[in-house]
């Protein structure tokens, strides 16, 4: 038997709803994905200049300049000899002679005019002057030069007695008044030459003309310090000079001038000593003045009066002390053979003024 067809089935009301809302949701969720991903996969716009960094990433960049030059490192100060003693703002003389007596014989009153003035004077003595009577003769004369240096400054007193070893290691014994440190005097006290320049038996007939004309290897002093050489002697002139940076310096004449013929030998060694060493620094060469030693007897008098009567007074002092050439007043100074002649004159000479041969 045949079956007769049935009408289609048609949904409820309310499940109709339900599922018109699913799909209007779905296609919200959708529309946004889709917005979502544009956003995410779109390029960065092409921009000219990079974002800001933030405060925290923020970097300075040096300016852009040229690379400067490396400042030069300046070379190491040379060493301070142990003889550096400073003037107080004063300027210095610095003395160099062969023998004690030496300088007031033949350079005041330059030496006392600087005293008087406020100067620093360094005296430095090369030899002993011991005239082969050994160490009692010269400490005699060391003491005559110290009362001498006391008369010159006006005032007595007591000096400190300090031993020194230069760089160069050459021994000098300094003395320094007490109550003045303007003030010294240097002893080296190499062997005193003789005036005839053989020098003298108890010294070995060793002379400062020999060692400096090479044919002695080395000097002793007759202290009995360290042996000196040639280059030492030469190397501690140069450093007592930069120890006293000095504004002028004073010795005798040396070799070669037409002042030198007649002077004792150790006066000539002495100048050609200071000569070589000094004349080539530019801070000291120019102000070094030589004095005319034993020949200036042949050149007019050229001091007298209250300069010449000082002059003779310091000079007698000192002779109080030296058994040789004692004078007791003025008048027996002056008439001491030669010396009175000396101590009448004073001259100086400039480099020029040497006419070197």
């Amino acid at each position: 038997m045949s079956r007769a067809s049935s009408p289609p089935l048609r949904p409820r009301r309310g499940q109709a709803g339900l599922i018109a809302a699913i799909a209007i949701a779905a296609l919200v969720v959708a529309a946004v994905a889709g917005v979502f991903a544009f956003a995410l996969l779109r390029p960065e716009p092409a921009s000219s200049s990079p974002p800001a960094p933030s405060p925290e990433t923020t970097t300075t960049m040096p300016a852009a300049s040229p690379t400067p030059s490396q400042t030069p490192t300046p070379p190491p100060a040379p060493p301070v000899s142990p003889a550096a003693q400073t003037c107080d703002g004063s300027s210095t003389l610095m003395t160099v002679w062969a023998h004690p007596d030496d300088d007031i014989i033949f350079a005041n009153p330059t030496i006392s005019d600087a005293i008087a003035a406020g100067r620093c004077v360094r005296t430095v003595f090369v030899t002993a002057g011991d005239a082969g009577k050994g160490m009692d003769y010269v400490r005699a004369r060391e003491l005559g030069i110290l009362r001498a240096y006391n008369a010159m400054r006006g005032k007595d007193g007591e000096w400190d007695a300090t031993d020194i070893a230069l760089d160069t290691g050459v021994h000098v014994r300094r003395l320094t008044p007490k109550d003045d440190p303007h003030l010294s005097v240097l002893y080296l006290r190499l062997p005193d030459g003789n005036i005839t320049g053989a020098g003298f038996d108890a010294t070995a007939h060793a002379t400062l003309s020999k060692l400096y004309d090479g044919t002695e290897g080395s000097l002793v002093p007759v202290d009995g310090g360290p042996a000196v050489t040639r280059d030492q002697l030469v190397g501690s002139v140069r450093e007592l000079a930069s120890a006293f940076t000095p504004e002028s310096t004073l010795t005798h004449i040396p070799r070669g001038s037409v002042f030198a013929p007649g002077d004792h030998p150790d006066h000539s060694a002495v100048g050609t000593l200071v000569r070589d060493a000094l004349t080539s620094d530019a801070a000291v060469g120019p102000g070094i003045r030589y004095f005319v030693g034993y020949p200036s007897e042949n050149l007019p008098r050229n001091l007298e009066g209250a300069v010449l009567d000082s002059k003779v007074d310091t000079y007698r002092i000192y002779t109080q002390q030296d058994q040789v050439i004692r004078c007791a007043d003025r008048t027996a100074c002056l008439k001491t053979r030669k010396f009175g002649e000396w101590l009448q004159r004073s001259y100086a000479k400039t480099e020029v003024e040497l006419q070197m041969g």
